[in-house]
């Protein structure tokens, strides 16, 4: 798996955060170039998102699958960044091209191995 190194946000990581992880699996390997260049573009919102403490892109190419383990202040602060038009856009231009699941959870310690390592489990389950 290749992953991003940390990427901050403006918020702090005290007390309980939010841990979002998503894990889309493309149909055709053609649309992967895509999909990453819309993730990169979309991580450029990150310094500005009100309550994003920091995110990690990551991508298993050959495998079609990409996605983001990314940490919130709040529930609200992870709904900011989903209605943003960017990432509607982004989500309805390849909502129909692959399947996506995704997890949520409450950190009560916000130690970031430890979120990678509970992301890396969700990651390795199967579809």
């Amino acid at each position: 798996m290749l992953r991003t190194s940390w990427v901050a946000g403006p918020a702090e990581a005290t007390g309980p955060v939010l841990v979002s992880v998503t894990d889309y699996t493309s149909d055709r390997l053609w649309d992967m170039p895509g999909i990453y260049r819309a993730g990169r573009r979309l991580a450029r919102h990150w310094p500005g998102l009100d309550g994003a403490v920091g995110h990690w892109l990551w991508a298993e190419p050959l495998q079609r699958r990409s996605g983001s383990v990314s940490v919130w202040r709040s529930k609200q602060a992870m709904r900011g960044f989903v209605g943003l038009p960017e990432h509607v856009r982004i989500m309805r231009t390849y909502r129909d091209r692959g399947s996506i699941r995704t997890a949520t959870w409450t950190a009560e310690d916000p130690d970031l191995r430890t979120v990678w390592a509970q992301a890396a489990e969700f990651l390795r389950q199967p579809a």
